[in-house]
This record gives C-alpha cells, sequence and structure tokens, in this order.
C-alpha cells in the first residue's frame, strides 16, 4: 500500500513538474528540451561573463533585458551570490554543426551558454530571454538546438508603401527574438523609388512617386539600417527591381531600362549602391515583365558578380544565371538540381486570413524538404500591400503580420511540416490537429506577454468545432432554402458530412487544388452549412468576428452589397436570430489600390455584438456558392466564413 501510495505521488509531482515546464512557451520550440525539476530566481542579481570580443553586442543587450526586469546584472565580475551566465564560443559540440546552433544549460546556480560561433550564441540568448521572462522564478532546463533552415527570412514591400525607420525598427526587432535571419527590402516600385542613389536625384524627387511623395531611405538611413540587421545577426537582402516594376525609373530618367541607355543607367546605379553601401546581397527581382532585352539580367549578375556580391532573383522570371539564389514565388517553379532556392511561395501574407495564414504558415514544409539541403536554402515570408494604407500600423494589423511572423519562426527553425499546402487544422485527434493545438497554446501566451501593445490579430481558434452538413444542388440559385435551415432539423441529430475546427474555415481556397481546404471534392453551385455550439458561462453582450471573404491587399475587390455578407449570399444565424451584415463603408464598390480598406475584413472593423445566453449557444452559417471562376482575376472566390468570440 505504500508503495502504490508512494508511486501515485512520484507521478503527481512529475505531472506537476511537467505542467509548470509547460508555462514556459518557447517559440520557436528547441530540438531537445529536457526541462528540470529544480527552480531558479536571479533576485540577488547576475554576474554575466565571457571573453570574445565579438559577444560584446549581445551581452550589453543581454544586461539591458535584465535591467529591464529589475535585475541587477554585472559583466565580467565577481558577485558570489549572484547567479553566473557564461557564454562561451567552443570548437565543437556535440550534436550541434550549424554556426546558428547553440547549447544552453538552466541550473538554479549557473546558466552556461555555448555555441560553436557568435551567431549562435546570439541566438541562444533569444531562447534564454524567453526562459528568464519571469526571473524572479524561472524554469530550469538543459537545451539542444539548432535550425533546420539556412534562410528564415521576411520581407517588406516599401516601394508602394513606405515604412519609418522607427517601424522597420520594431519588425527587426521581432525577426531578432525569433530568430529569423533574413530581412528582405524590397525598396523600388512603380510607384515609387524610395532608395537615395548619389548622382540620380530624379529617382526620389517628389515628382516621380505616385504615393508618399518625397518618403525615400537616404544613404545614412540605409547604414543604419544594415548596421541595425547586423548587430541583430540578420543578413540584409537589398531589392532593386528590374527591368520589371520600375515606372518610377522611367518616370525619372526617362528610358526604359532594357533600352542600351536604360541598362547603362542601372549599371552605375549598382555600382554606387555596391560601393556606398556595406551590402553583401542584391536581389534584382525580373518577375512579371516581357524581357526585350535578354542581354540584360545576365550582365547585372556579371556586374554583381564582379563586385563581389550575392545575387537574388525571382522565379518563375527573366533569364536568372544559374549562380543566382532563385527565390520562388508560383508553385509552377520547377526545382532545377544545382541552383540554389529560397521558397516564397504560398508565403504572401497580404493574401491570407489571419487565423488561415497561422495554420497555413504552421504546418507549411518549406521548399517541399524537411530540412535545407545544398540545394533548397530556406523560406521567406513576404508582405505586398498593393493598396495605399490608413497609415503604417496598418501593414502589421491587415496582414497579420505577427502572429504569421512567429507561426513562420516555429516552422522554419524546426524544419519538418506537411507536403502539401493547406488552409485546414486537421481532424480532431490526429498529429497534425494536436501539434497546431500545442503550438496554438504556446503562441496565445507569446501574445500576452510580448505583443500587449502591438497589433496581434489572433485569437486561439482550435477550441471551435463546427459540423458541416451538405453538399446541397442550388443549381445557381444561391438564396435556395434547405433543410438544415428548417425548424426541426437539428432536433433529429442528423450526423454531419464533415467536422472541421478552428474560426476561419476554408471551404475551398481560391488557388484550389494547390491548396486543400475543409471540402475534398468541392463543386460548383452547392450550399453547405456549418453548426457549432458555444457555452457562455454568463449571460450577457459579447464581441464575435464574423466574415464571408478574405479581402487580399494586393487586388481591387468590391464590397458587398448594402445588407448582404458577401457576393455568395452567405447567411448567419445566432440562437436563431439572423445576424444583419455590417453597414459597409463602401458598400457595392470597386475602389481603387489608392482607396485604403478601412472595414473589409472582420478582423479589423468593429466586432460584431452578439447577445450571449448563459448555457449553450448555437451557430448556424449558410454558405452558398455558384461558379469558382470570379468575375475577373481580381475578384477570385475563395469560399470561407470565419466566426469566433473575441472578449
Amino acid at each position: 500500500m505504500i508503495r502504490f501510495v508512494l508511486c501515485n505521488l512520484i507521478f503527481v509531482v512529475t505531472s506537476l513538474v511537467r505542467l509548470r515546464a509547460q508555462e514556459t512557451a518557447l517559440i520557436p520550440l528547441p530540438v531537445t528540451v529536457n526541462w528540470k525539476q529544480e527552480k531558479g530566481t536571479l533576485q540577488k542579481g547576475v554576474s554575466i561573463r565571457y571573453r570574445d570580443n565579438k559577444l560584446s553586442y549581445a551581452v550589453h543587450e543581454l544586461q539591458d533585458f535584465l535591467n529591464s526586469k529589475g535585475i541587477i546584472a554585472r559583466i565580467n565580475t565577481s558577485n558570489a551570490p549572484a547567479v553566473l551566465i557564461e557564454l562561451i564560443i567552443s570548437p565543437r559540440l556535440e550534436k550541434i554543426s550549424s554556426n546558428e546552433g547553440y547549447y544552453l544549460k538552466a541550473d538554479a546556480k549557473k546558466i552556461e551558454l555555448k555555441a560553436l560561433s557568435d551567431t549562435g550564441i546570439y541566438r541562444g540568448l533569444q531562447t534564454l530571454k524567453q526562459l528568464l521572462e519571469t526571473p524572479q522564478q524561472f524554469q530550469t532546463a538543459e537545451i539542444t538546438d539548432q535550425p533546420a533552415y539556412r534562410w528564415r527570412g521576411y520581407m517588406v514591400d516599401v516601394g508602394r508603401n513606405y515604412q519609418t525607420m522607427e517601424l522597420l525598427k520594431r519588425q527587426i526587432d521581432r525577426m531578432a527574438v525569433y530568430k529569423l535571419n533574413t530581412f528582405h527590402f524590397h525598396v523600388t516600385e512603380d510607384i515609387a523609388w524610395r532608395l537615395e542613389v548619389p548622382g540620380f536625384p530624379a529617382l526620389t524627387a517628389d515628382s516621380t512617386m505616385l504615393r508618399d511623395p518625397g518618403m525615400y531611405y537616404s544613404i545614412s538611413e540605409m547604414k543604419e539600417l544594415i548596421r541595425y540587421c547586423e548587430e541583430r545577426y540578420i543578413r540584409f537582402v537589398l531589392e532593386i527591381d528590374m527591368p520589371g516594376h520600375s515606372a518610377a525609373f522611367e518616370r525619372a530618367i526617362g528610358v526604359s531600362m532594357q533600352s542600351e541607355k536604360g541598362t547603362q543607367y542601372v549599371q552605375e546605379i549598382l555600382r554606387t549602391v555596391a560601393t556606398t553601401l556595406p551590402i553583401k546581397y542584391i536581389h534584382i527581382g525580373g518577375d512579371e515583365v516581357t524581357i526585350t532585352n535578354p542581354g540584360f539580367l545576365p550582365v547585372m549578375t556579371r556586374l554583381l558578380d564582379s563586385l563581389g556580391i550575392e545575387s537574388l532573383g525571382w522565379s518563375p522570371g527573366g533569364n536568372l544565371a544559374n549562380t543566382t539564389i532563385h527565390q520562388l514565388w508560383m508553385s509552377e517553379a520547377p526545382i532545377i538540381p544545382g541552383i540554389r532556392y529560397i521558397d516564397s511561395r504560398h508565403l504572401y501574407l497580404n493574401h491570407m486570413d489571419p487565423h488561415e495564414a497561422v495554420v497555413t504558415l504552421f504546418h507549411r514544409q518549406i521548399g517541399d524538404r524537411t530540412k535545407a539541403d545544398a540545394s533548397m536554402l530556406g523560406g521567406i515570408i513576404c508582405v505586398w500591400n498593393d493598396r495605399r494604407l490608413i497609415n503604417e500600423n496598418y501593414h502589421l494589423l491587415i496582414n497579420g503580420v505577427y502572429p504569421s511572423m512567429l507561426a513562420f519562426a516555429e516552422r522554419s527553425w524546426r524544419g519538418g511540416g506537411i507536403l502539401k499546402w493547406t488552409a485546414v487544422i486537421g481532424e480532431k485527434n490526429t498529429n497534425e490537429a494536436n501539434q497546431f493545438i500545442e503550438f496554438e497554446g504556446r503562441l496565445m501566451k507569446h501574445k500576452k506577454a510580448y505583443f500587449r501593445n502591438e497589433p496581434f490579430p489572433y485569437f486561439a481558434q482550435s477550441k471551435l468545432e463546427w459540423s458541416l452538413f451538405g453538399p446541397f444542388s442550388n443549381n445557381g440559385n444561391l438564396k435556395q432554402v434547405f433543410d438544415p435551415e428548417l425548424a426541426g432539423f437539428f432536433s433529429k441529430e442528423p450526423q454531419p458530412a464533415l467536422n472541421a475546427i478552428g474560426a476561419s474555415i476554408v471551404l475551398r481556397h481560391w488557388w484550389a487544388p494547390a491548396i486543400t481546404g475543409h471540402i475534398p471534392d468541392p463543386k460548383e453551385n452547392t450550399t453547405w452549412y456549418a453548426r457549432t455550439r458555444i457555452f457562455s458561462e454568463v449571460e450577457g453582450w459579447r464581441n464575435c468576428w464574423i466574415g464571408f471573404n478574405n479581402f487580399s491587399r494586393s487586388m481591387i475587390t468590391r464590397t458587398p452589397d448594402l445588407g448582404q455578407w458577401d457576393e455568395r449570399s452567405s447567411v448567419l444565424w445566432f440562437n436563431g436570430d439572423l445576424v444583419p451584415a455590417p453597414e459597409w463603408k463602401r458598400s457595392g464598390k470597386t475602389i481603387s489600390l489608392e482607396t485604403p480598406l478601412e472595414d473589409e475584413d472582420y478582423y479589423y472593423r468593429t466586432p460584431t455584438r452578439l447577445y450571449f445566453k448563459k448555457g449553450w449557444n448555437e451557430v448556424l452559417i449558410k454558405a452558398p456558392v455558384g461558379s469558382f471562376k470570379g468575375s475577373d482575376w481580381q475578384n477570385p472566390v475563395k469560399w470561407m466564413f470565419s466566426f469566433l468570440p473575441v472578449d
């Protein structure tokens, strides 16, 4: 009996240790984490010890972090009561082969961080800072970690919408915390050229910019931005798009890039940029243009090679050299052995609903590989916000940047994922769904701990379960009534055709079949119904996110007609009552890219208020569809709905 009680006591204690350990939510989750039973505290101070001068910036960053927590941190001093944090660059470490890998052992009295390089030490410090988020009592652990992919990037397009240095640095700071290592800076576009080039003042003249006139980055600002990235061990990639997306160049210079004179000018610009800025990578674009001068891109590549600068280009695109790193942006692009690639296919945040994006990015297998190899280097998520923005912070809000960045950081560091592209969390109790649910738990803890004052349009969605009933053939009559709308249908407890989990349920993606939705074989001219029940502890009004579309920030999409949720006649009932659509600010209008989005998507408009009764509340959604072919390429049919209480 005593042995039985003792065994149960050990089980309970072990379970409690694991439970408390789970409270330390690390993103990205290290490859190997062994949580220990003991707790540590930094209340008596910290002594940081290091020898290599290359670690100076990282050490002072750690000191600033600890000071911000009210912890006294001294560098290379002996302070007996203090916890010692020792940073060591070692020539070899067991199970670590990447210069970004690290070994971290956090005990109550001593924390030891080892790596093959200063880069690895910096990456390990980001994990350590998450471990010490509550320094009054931190969880001890032993961690061995390294990334699956060598390139883990984030791209912003400032050619279309200028961003201040302050906003750019905020995003770079977030990249550093979550171990992204490539900042892709797209500075030239048809709308504006935003890079100062000595000798070419017309490029950045007010008159050549169609949006945000006069807003560009000076040489000193560029140097500052590059330095800012380098301090955080982030690769800086400057993109000067050519010969397409170059209308601003043509307005300023008066010639086409592909002309003889234009080619000479572009070469001179590249030489000037390369000799003025401490830069190692230049992206030359090459996409979405008819190549009239086959020698143009090869000339630019050879020039960059001679200047000691690595070139990148979009693929598919122009006739890029085999030595150029090809950045994939379409699924049709072939993978050719011997060429280096970066994956950006279906990694454009501007085309995604935030709840969909976190699912897609978490499940994504980057480059169709579980980890990097000689050909596939990694991936870069991109934000192409073609539309004018209300203000620059909308860039973060309407593109769901931060929740997406964290999901991508997790996947690109850890590797793995699912070979198919999917917008589906997974069936209940499957490995896919369980892995996502575990990550979502960590994501929500990071939202609460680190993003209180930043746009973070994501709420936990994995507990919301739907029963889907269909398909019902509507013969093109999207308002046709079917059995689920009739009284008494659900009292018979009908069996659903499908089940789904999540806030944004994509029935069929506009890029189907490349991206799978919840319906395995969707048909045109059909209607589906979705039903869920939500328990409320109390009676009262609650805010809900409700939507039936996902407005891309890169296309001229139409706002629904007054009184309609969308152009498909979708309907929602809450506890049997019809929920009216919002009073759209631009009802039924096709608005230009110069008109900012304001209330078109659920996560940046005022939430819908619904009165919840105590106990169970029923949500019923009707989701009809006609043709899968949109009215034009800018209005594709993304058959979906979103619903989530967000108190």
